[in-house]
């Protein structure tokens, strides 16, 4: 059942971490497909908690579950219940709460010390609702979500908007009229040329929640595409005078001229993150070679070398400590 009386969070809406992009697309497939499935999406927690706001997990028939909401502890019992949830498409509410001592001092307390609310949303009563999320998916839109006590639905990304009224009951506990999160649309990466590190670096940041292009010609790295969300074979300067604004650059041609043509085509674009592939010395040989006007546009936001110095070698070691960087960087934190 729909509803036009209910509206989507607002842009002011708190905005918080995305759900692992896994989560994401397990509910459209689960959606397209009818499937008697739950998504249960964190409202606030208290404390320490191993999920937070803006936090999901999906769970289908049988056993079948994508995400996490805890270390596993807690799976069990919302399993349970997103079941129920999802045989009788009613909107169902959670609080967990392990905070208590008397649990802790009789060995039976779980691993986190703290409360999460959580709403169980049954697929089966949510029509179309992998639209917005695909639109989320597609990137440079944020994904907006909001949950009235009273069963109003309202997801939204972009122009696609969705409402829905949902039998429910009350919380059990003092609840807010409603909840409003704003999640961020995904970072975009471009990879500027595949190599020995992309069959590692490119899935683990598709998994952190990046979205990826490869931008490559070269006949031998092309197989690499498979990795990146998308391939483009026509040059970097085609890439950049797209719609789509990138939030990270890598330059990993393994190769001086190519870096520097690449060099040339992002000095003018204002992408935030820069990362350079390789030494010190290939850096400061690339800028000899660069015009000195270009150097005060790319120096304050190049990385390099790029990665954080992890230990080890070779193209995985290489892989993850670039992938830790952007990571960190994203999350506004100084490694």
């Amino acid at each position: 059942m729909t509803s036009d009386a209910f509206h989507p969070a607002s842009d002011s809406s708190p905005t918080v971490d995305a759900p692992p992009p896994a989560v994401i697309d397990a509910a459209i497939e689960a959606a397209q497909d009818n499937a008697p499935a739950t998504l249960v999406l964190v409202l606030e927690t208290d404390g320490s908690t191993y999920a937070q706001a803006g936090g999901m997990a999906l769970f289908g028939p049988g056993e079948a579950q994508t995400g996490w909401l805890s270390g596993g502890c807690l799976e069990p019992e919302i399993a349970r219940r997103a079941a129920q949830a999802a045989v009788h498409g009613r909107l169902d509410w959670m609080e967990i709460d392990t905070r208590d001592d008397d649990a802790l001092l009789s060995g039976s307390a779980l691993g986190c010390r703290g409360r999460l609310r959580l709403a169980l949303l049954p697929l089966s009563a949510l029509a179309d609702m992998q639209l917005p999320l695909q639109s989320w998916r597609g990137g440079g839109v944020a994904l907006q979500i909001a949950i009235a006590r009273d069963g109003a639905v309202a997801i939204s990304a972009g122009t696609d908007r969705r409402n829905w009224q949902l039998p429910t009951s009350p919380p059990d506990w003092d609840a807010a009229p409603a909840w409003s999160l704003s999640i961020a649309a995904p970072p975009e990466l471009l990879l500027c040329g595949g190599g020995p590190e992309t069959p590692m670096l490119l899935p683990l940041l598709r998994r952190l929640g990046w979205q990826t292009t490869l931008v490559e010609r070269r006949v031998r790295w092309t197989p690499m595409a498979a990795f990146a969300d998308r391939h483009r074979s026509d040059g970097l300067d085609a890439v950049l005078a797209g719609d789509t604004r990138f939030d990270a650059v890598l330059l990993m041609h393994h190769n001086f001229e190519l870096d520097l043509e690449a060099l040339l085509a992002l000095a003018p674009v204002p992408v935030p993150f820069v990362g350079l592939l390789g030494p010190v010395r290939r850096r400061e040989d690339l800028f000899r070679v660069l015009p000195e006007a270009l150097h005060a546009s790319l120096r304050p936001r190049l990385q390099s070398p790029v990665g954080l110095d992890l230990g080890g070698r070779g193209a995985d070691a290489i892989a993850l400590s670039i992938a830790a960087q952007l990571q960190a960087w994203w999350h506004g934190r100084t490694p």
